[in-house]
């Protein structure tokens, strides 16, 4: 096995466990911060943070939780890195923008995707495994909201494992503005995109991929090729079994929407009303189908690594003909 090649990065601190599977050439995944800080109730988010890295433990990958610790970005944390995150107040949500001022300041904070993908490509990861991507917003036309997860995923080199984006956002939109900014999305045995909460979001993709070995494929030629720095998105749905229940969720996001005018909320505030609305009334089904398909994404994230890490990528790519 060729060895990972990789720059430690001045500006950010390694775990030492990540330090040493870097330096050993093997795999290393690197999963975000929010959803411990901001996305998940006390105490169950710290237990969830564990058995993520553990999820990835064993499928092969070494985990690289990222965040902001007094201003030092983190590459990898350890159990009282993992607890802060998960039990200190006041922790910030940081993006990619928020980042050289984080740091200057000596603040603290989660990762978001955009965040958490610059860190982890700058310090020589090249996989992401996540919940869901930020999108186009809805009524986006009056708005102008979109994630900040977009555009900087259109200029990192990083693999990112999600389930789509949440299905409260504009999903055409979404893959339009994906397919303009030249981000790659394949989704992973299955044709269509999937909706977060949703096995499916209706929406059809024109790739697919079935296995971590085609994904490595296609990583390998994103390298040959040389093109612009984009991102690879692999959509990998949550399972029928363990999604929201479809009914239930249009219903909801529509009682949503009403209630969303009837109060006057519009432009950027309608998102989070609309999130906080389907959480409210799901009740615990909306926090279970997100947590499965973060499982899902983490496991599948360190076979992508593990199989990266195990090709040598000196040797030619395979060429029809």
């Amino acid at each position: 096995m060729t060895q990972q090649s990789f720059r430690c990065s001045p500006a950010v601190r390694y775990s030492p466990e990540v330090r040493a599977a870097l330096d050993d050439g093997r795999p290393v995944l690197a999963l975000e911060s929010t959803i411990i800080a901001h996305g998940l109730p006390r105490p169950r988010n710290l237990a969830v943070a564990l058995e993520l890295e553990e999820l990835a433990r064993e499928h092969g990958a070494v985990p690289a939780t990222v965040a902001v610790l007094d201003g030092q970005p983190r590459i990898g944390l350890d159990r009282a890195g993992l607890d802060r995150i998960a039990n200190q107040d006041g922790l910030r949500k940081l993006a990619q923008r928020d980042l050289p001022l984080a740091v200057a300041t000596g603040a603290s904070g989660a990762t978001t995707v955009s965040a958490t993908a610059f860190l982890a490509a700058r310090a020589g990861l090249r996989v992401f495994a996540t919940g869901g991507l930020g999108g186009v917003h809805r009524d986006w036309v009056t708005s102008q909201d979109e994630s900040a997860d977009l555009p900087l995923l259109a200029r990192t080199r990083i693999t990112v494992v999600c389930a789509g984006v949440k299905s409260i956002l504009d999903v055409p939109a979404t893959l339009e503005r994906m397919e303009t900014l030249g981000i790659a999305v394949a989704g992973y045995r299955t044709d269509e995109f999937p909706g977060f909460y949703l096995t499916s979001s209706g929406h059809p993709l024109g790739w697919r991929v079935d296995d971590p070995h085609t994904v490595v494929a296609a990583m390998r030629a994103q390298d040959a090729l040389d093109g612009p720095p984009g991102a690879l998105v692999v959509a990998n749905p949550v399972p029928p079994a363990q999604q929201l229940d479809p009914a239930l969720h249009d219903q909801v996001v529509a009682d949503g929407l009403a209630a969303a005018e009837l109060k006057g909320i519009t432009g950027q505030a309608v998102t989070p009303f609309l999130l906080a609305h389907l959480v409210g009334h799901t009740g615990s089904a909306s926090l279970e189908a997100n947590l499965a398909a973060v499982r899902g994404n983490v496991r599948l994230g360190a076979r992508i690594a593990t199989a990266w890490a195990a090709t040598d990528r000196t040797a030619p790519l395979r060429t029809a003909g």
